[in-house]
């Protein structure tokens, strides 16, 4: 006797836990490349460069900032314009007054300081690093895009204090630049090293 084509039943819900565990991959699968994870995943990292960008370290008029680190993680996290998108967010929080800026500080007077201009200064560094890092792969291209970026922050920054605090380009960059240049290369390879490796625990 023929076999017979078997019927399928469209009342049977029941699957083997081999196809239960197919389907929770696909759905976990879909939840990672939908708008709803990348809509979570920029706000927790706007989140923390809420908690990063305050803490400070003062080793004179302008403290060593833990911003940039936070921007070169998300640059990594989420991509350019992802990453610039949160950067952005984080810069609304703290114009709206939050003490999210660098020592607990918040609101446009902040902004409108002698150091103003890094932090209008960071959007720059986040788009022109951020490119680099999603379409170059070799960890020192990567580093000479995040140093390309930061050149363009210091540059407009110290244009910024020297307007504000009338001071000469040399004394500007003296007192806020030279000082930063080790901390800032340790944070790059810092955000190099574990950037990545977020990344794919995330993914």
């Amino acid at each position: 006797m023929p076999d017979l084509p078997m019927k399928l039943n469209p009342h049977n819900t029941h699957f083997t836990p081999k196809e239960n565990f197919n389907m929770n991959q696909t759905q976990t699968t879909d939840y990672k490349h939908g708008k709803t994870y990348a809509l979570t995943i920029t706000a927790l990292m706007t989140a923390v460069t809420c908690i990063l960008a305050p803490l400070s370290i003062p080793i004179g008029p302008v403290p060593i900032s833990f911003t940039n680190l936070a921007i070169y993680l998300s640059l990594y996290l989420l991509g350019w314009k992802r990453g610039t998108i949160s950067y952005l967010i984080y810069l609304l929080i703290g114009l709206i007054g939050l003490p999210v800026f660098s020592g607990f500080t918040g609101g446009p007077a902040k902004l409108a300081g002698p150091t103003g201009g890094y932090i209008i200064g960071f959007i720059a560094m986040a788009v022109i690093a951020g490119l680099v890092i999603d379409h170059f792969h070799k960890p020192w291209i990567q580093l000479i895009g995040m140093i390309v970026g930061t050149i363009v922050c210091y540059i407009f920054g110290t244009a910024w204090f020297c307007i504000v605090a009338k001071s000469t380009v040399s004394g500007a960059l003296a007192i806020c630049v030279f000082p930063f240049i080790p901390a800032d290369l340790i944070k790059m390879v810092i955000a190099m090293i574990i950037g990545p490796m977020i990344k794919k625990r995330i993914r």
